[in-house]
């Protein structure tokens, strides 16, 4: 607790990030696990998840977006089904 409170005081404000790194291999860095995009900070060498949808660092796992767009059902009857009958 005390080490966490001199980190806030004291320690690296995480302001200069390097470019977005993606790892595609299974050995995955650890803040890649989350969203499988990581970057580094340049002060402190820290690891972040980064997410290129929002194109931000993320502090946990990610939202999950479970909606799903069904595509536009034709209400009329179709062409082949009106000479088929």
């Amino acid at each position: 607790m005390i080490a966490d409170l001199m980190d806030i005081l004291f320690g690296c404000w995480h302001t200069n990030y390097s470019f977005p790194l993606t790892s595609k291999s299974s050995n995955r860095a650890a803040a890649a696990r989350t969203t499988g995009t990581y970057v580094v900070c340049l002060d402190c060498g820290k690891e972040f998840p980064y997410d290129w949808k929002t194109m931000k660092v993320v502090s946990g796992e990610p939202a999950v977006d479970n909606t799903v767009e069904f595509p536009e059902v034709a209400t009329a009857p179709s062409l082949a089904r009106k000479h088929a009958a």
